[in-house]
Parts: C-alpha cells; structure tokens; sequence
C-alpha cells in the first residue's frame, strides 16, 4: 500500500494547537533557582575558529566549549567539545560524585570524620588548609573540596573511602566508563597536572548532569558562596554562582588547560549547562561564561511540541467497521528550539494509507517525524487512537467487490 505522508507545517495545524508548556516527562529542576544573566546581543559571526551553534557559527575565545540544555539534552553550542583537554579542578565534581554516592548509600555520614595524612597536607594548589594529623567532617571536606577548590581536601576524601588516592582514582575511572564518559580518563582526585588526565566538556556536561540529577539532595553544596575553615575564608572561586547568576558547579585552572568553568543555571523552568575551558585569564572566564550563558538563554526555549495521546489527523481504514481511525501521539515530546522556532517547525505524520482492519487502540501504525528549525530531527511513534474491529466476511465481500469493480 503506498505511504501516506502528512506534512503540518508552522504553528496553524490542529495538530500544533497545544505548543507551548512543560512536558509530563521532564525531569524536575534540581538546585535552588538562579537568577539569568541579562541577555547580550548575538555576537557577530565569525572570527577564526567559531563555536558551532543551531543558529550559526559564534565566535568565542575559549579554546573547549560545550553548552546543552538539562531536560532535552540538545546541543546548543560546541567548540572541539569531544577533544582531550586538562579538565583541572573540574576532575573535582567527578570525585564529588562518588563522595555523594557513598552518602547516599550510608557507607559514609556527613558528620563522619576523616584523619588528616601527610600526603593531604603536603598536597600543594589550591587549598582549604587541613591540620596535619587531624580529623575533619566529611560535610566541612565537601565544602573545603567545592567552595574553596581544596586539593588537600580532595586527598583525604579520597583515602578516608578507598584506603589510598590510586584506589580511589580506580573508583573514578570505573564510575566515567558506566556514566559513558568516553573521552574521560583519571589518575588522580583533584585534577593535578598530568598529561594522562583528561576529560572532553561534553563529557564534563554530562558528569554536571548527572551530579544535578542523581544527587538533588546535595547539589546545593555547589551554591554556596563562601566557607570558613581553620580561621580562613574563602570566596566560591565560581564568579557566576557569586553573582547570583548560576548555582553550580566548579570552576579549574592549570597553565596546560587555562581557566575553565562548569556552570549551570535555571531560568523560569529552563536549566542550561556550560561549559568551557582554555581561556586566557580570571577575568576572561567570568565575562566569556557570563556572555555564554546569557546568549542560550536568549537565543533558545523548550516547547512542548505534542502530548501524549494528542489526536493528530485521521487515516482511511480498509476493511474496517469505521471507515477511519484518528491518529495520535506516542509520547510527550519537548525540544528545545531557538527563538522564532514556530514557522519554521515541520510536523511529518508517515504511515500506510490505507490502514488495514483490525486494528488495536494503541497499535502503532507510523511515525511522527518532528523538523526543520530544531536542533536534530525526532522520531515518535504514531498511534492508532481508537480500535476498529473488521467487517464481517459478508461485508468484506461486498467491500472487495465493489473496490475491484471500481478499479474496473
């Protein structure tokens, strides 16, 4: 029987009347709400190198970037995104990872404490200042590992769960290759110079991902602007997280990966995730994030395309009690699209014309193939929405007779 394609183009078919919305499917938001960055303009296109984006290349002078969107996954910018870069402190939200999961089992408390190794406090980099032979709360270590960047902290997470940091680094190389880290490789906890540690930012946005996602009830250490231990203060090294404007995650910095930052923010429903690396200075990874953040969010919104079981047209039925049967959608479907998405959108229904009796409600008999303006083409499955049992044998007869004496 020849194909029957349905194309409902723009936001005027029945079958778009319900754009707009949340998705019954989205996972819920994680983290305490941030305020956006106020949006830039669009940057103009191009200088040498761009980012490429959905709605054209955009020049940035981080030498890694990846921005994607936490509900949908879509991709919104990438610059050498699968590449092998120094990942610095951001190794840090790997080994948060594994601290959070032995919390969530019970294998580890938060009020639990851990001794203090000559290795922690000889570790040199960025620190939270650990007393040598001491025992420090594994709370008060989370906040010295995520707020002040501590690799000594880092040290004796690592050696208080799996006896010694090279175990440890075991732990976190097995935890990259389950999560599908693919260009993700650890050979220590704190992300300290080596030329065999290495992470992509995809993968980096992934391992955010996973942290918002798997662990909400601990995520709101990433939030917190500043913590003070042994009589020192230390600001969050995150600048966007100060200014109110992510809440989340860790910022890195080695001379071999330049300045890097990790950050996600929720506006009005909407959670963004960024990253990037390779930047020349402090102060050119706070204004690049900021920049960065602000285009996504002013550039893209997530839209609730259809909803399960939304009828979407109707299909002859050959042989059947009724002459035809609505169709509808399988499933919720929310993408993100940019800004101006609703005439450019294409809603293509693919099935069989006729359908042939009987026919189950619920039976997919094609596919709904969502379009042009997105970020990648979807694929859902198309629904019969009502059973149609078959005619009787005499009245199949009859339908074949008369089909045959037509045709004639």
């Amino acid at each position: 029987m020849p194909s029957r394609r349905l194309l409902l183009t723009g936001a005027g078919g029945a079958a778009l009347a319900s754009f707009g919305g949340s998705s019954g499917h989205a996972r819920p938001r994680r983290g305490a709400a941030a305020t956006a960055p106020a949006a830039p303009a669009a940057a103009a296109p191009v200088l040498s190198d761009p980012a490429e984006t959905p709605v054209g290349p955009l020049d940035t002078p981080a030498r890694w970037a990846f921005i994607t969107d936490f509900d949908t996954g879509a991709v919104l910018l990438q610059k050498a995104a699968d590449e092998r870069m120094p990942p610095s402190s951001l190794t840090k939200m790997m080994t948060a990872y594994l601290v959070f999961g032995m919390l969530r089992s019970g294998r580890l408390r938060l009020d639990q404490l851990l001794p203090v190794s000559e290795k922690a406090w000889r570790m040199q980099g960025s620190k939270m200042f650990v007393p040598l032979g001491g025992q420090i709360a594994v709370g008060d270590l989370i906040r010295g590992m995520l707020i002040q960047s501590g690799n000594d902290a880092c040290i004796v997470l690592a050696e208080g769960i799996a006896g010694s940091e090279d175990q440890f680094v075991a732990m976190m190389n097995a935890e990259a290759q389950a999560m599908g880290l693919t260009n993700s490789h650890f050979r220590n906890a704190t992300g300290w110079p080596d030329a065999d540690h290495y992470m992509s930012a995809r993968d980096v946005a992934t391992l955010a991902r996973h942290l918002i996602a798997d662990f909400p009830e601990y995520y709101h250490f990433f939030s917190e602007k500043d913590y003070k231990f042994n009589n020192i203060n230390q600001g969050n090294r995150n600048v966007l997280v100060d200014k109110g404007l992510a809440d989340g995650l860790k910022t890195g910095h080695t001379d071999a990966g330049g300045f890097g930052l990790c950050a996600s923010s929720d506006h009005g429903g909407n959670r963004i995730i960024m990253v990037v690396n390779g930047l020349p200075s402090l102060q050119a990874r706070a204004s690049e994030g900021e920049r960065l953040l602000g285009w996504a969010f002013a550039n893209f919104e997530n839209v609730k395309l259809l909803t399960r079981g939304e009828v979407l047209g109707t299909a002859p039925v050959w042989l059947g009690q009724q002459s035809t049967v609505a169709l509808s959608a399988g499933s919720t479907l929310v993408v993100t699209v940019p800004h101006g998405w609703e005439n450019k959108v294409r809603v293509t229904l693919d099935y069989d014309s006729p359908l042939t009796a009987p026919i189950a409600a619920g039976q997919k008999v094609g596919q709904v193939t969502i379009g042009g303006a997105l970020v990648t083409d979807i694929q859902i499955p198309l629904l019969a929405d009502a059973s149609v049992p078959r005619k009787n044998l005499p009245d199949r007869a009859v339908a074949v007779l008369a089909h045959f004496v037509g045709a004639g």
